[in-house]
């Protein structure tokens, strides 16, 4: 069975007022803190302090955001119980500095991002100047495993025409700078300024796609392997295959759903692959549309086809991927959990769609951000009035 992990970046946001505030190094102090407390009373390991490798609460480019790191999963369930811990974790550290934790993947109010401490995002902030001083935004990394790299390659070929429909099932980014940017997916747009980001080209192999690694550092403009932003890649770092085109989550079952949908999508096209059916013949081009498509509407209007790249509505270009992984959903016991899934974000939104309801609702991008912060913790169902202002407790 391939396990799944999930990385996480969070905003972390005045309580009281929304905005955006750089606290992530006393954030990430405290939270060090309690997890060393929890171990002291509890032989247990706890957040922080994990038993198993590649679960962590970390830093990210600017000190408005933590990174919250899982282990590999083999259920959704097991997965779905660490992402609520890790929220929980970071949410109890960011209070005792006066902030909250939110799962949005940009600040709806206006913010003057602040770059992390370390040389490398130094490093990226001097060099790529506004693109990578503007740059606070939110993501959610799925890592699916792979036997091999060659299976990998094989794989994001495959899976590269389907990666604007996950886009669109997370959109969580409709604001920016205190606007609406009149997308559902913003961060996309943001993330799109990097010269690395993007759709991938169809590689063939593995030794192709190594070899565009490492011309793109030789080139002088990618700093390191992991500034190889495409939407999927090879992980450098773990055997997965790495998916990032997705804003964060709100609602942490988006984010089993997404992460659902990513495993299965990579065993079925591995199976695709071994079975010799061909690569979708797709251009670039035109998955840069159908990414661009994703991002202005999210699920809220058309996408393009996956494989005419013409306009469809959106639930049914979703039905399309649900039916073209079923065999792998089946396999992994994850129908029921991606039909009920598919089946909110149709009725209820994306995050992109919530934002704007609760701005609707209130006129207040303050309360845009406190709803945010109740739906980042499952608590949208209790105390549906409460404003920001009530938060600071």
């Amino acid at each position: 069975m391939r396990t799944v992990g999930v990385e996480e970046e969070l905003l972390l946001v005045r309580s009281g007022s929304g905005q955006a505030i750089s606290i992530a190094p006393q954030v990430l102090r405290r939270a060090d803190l309690a997890a060393r407390e929890h171990d002291a009373d509890d032989d247990r390991p706890g957040p922080g302090h994990p038993a198993e490798a590649g679960s962590s609460l970390g830093g990210e480019l600017q000190r408005q955001q933590v990174e919250t790191d899982t282990a590999p999963h083999r259920t959704m369930e097991a997965l779905g119980e660490e992402l609520v811990a890790w929220r929980s974790h970071a949410e109890g550290a960011a209070r005792r500095e006066g902030a909250r934790i939110a799962a949005i993947a940009t600040s709806p109010l206006p913010v003057e991002p602040r770059a992390g401490e370390s040389d490398r995002y130094r490093q990226i902030v001097e060099r790529f100047g506004l693109t990578g001083s503007e740059q606070l935004t939110c993501g959610c990394h799925v890592h699916v495993s792979v036997d091999s790299d060659e299976e990998a390659v094989a794989v994001l070929d495959r899976i590269r025409v389907w990666l604007p429909v996950l886009l669109a099932v997370s959109a969580n980014s409709p604001y920016w700078q205190g606007r609406d940017s009149g997308y559902a997916s913003y961060r996309n747009q943001v993330m799109g300024r990097w010269p690395t980001a993007g759709p991938p080209d169809l590689f063939g192999s593995a030794e192709a796609y190594h070899r565009f690694v490492e011309d793109s550092v030789a080139s002088g403009v990618a700093m390191d392997p992991g500034m190889v932003y495409l939407d999927a890649r090879l992980s450098s770092s773990y055997p997965t295959l790495e998916f990032r085109v997705a804003d964060v989550c709100q609602d942490v079952r988006d984010t089993v759903l997404l992460a659902a949908l990513s495993r299965a999508l990579v065993q079925a096209t591995s199976a695709r692959w071994r079975a010799g059916e061909p690569v979708p013949q797709v251009r670039t081009q035109m998955l840069r549309l159908a990414t661009w498509q994703a991002a202005r509407y999210g699920l809220s209007g058309e996408l393009l086809d996956p494989v005419t790249s013409r306009p469809r509505p959106a639930a049914d270009v979703l039905a399309d991927l649900v039916e073209y992984v079923r065999p792998a959903l089946e396999e992994y016991d994850d129908v029921a959990l991606v039909t009920e899934g598919v089946a909110r974000l149709l009725t209820d939104g994306t995050g992109a769609d919530r934002q704007r309801r609760e701005m609707e609702r209130t006129g207040s991008l303050s309360d845009v951000v406190a709803a945010a912060v109740r739906t980042t913790h499952g608590l949208e169902g209790q105390d549906h009035d409460l404003t920001v202002a009530q938060l600071r407790a």
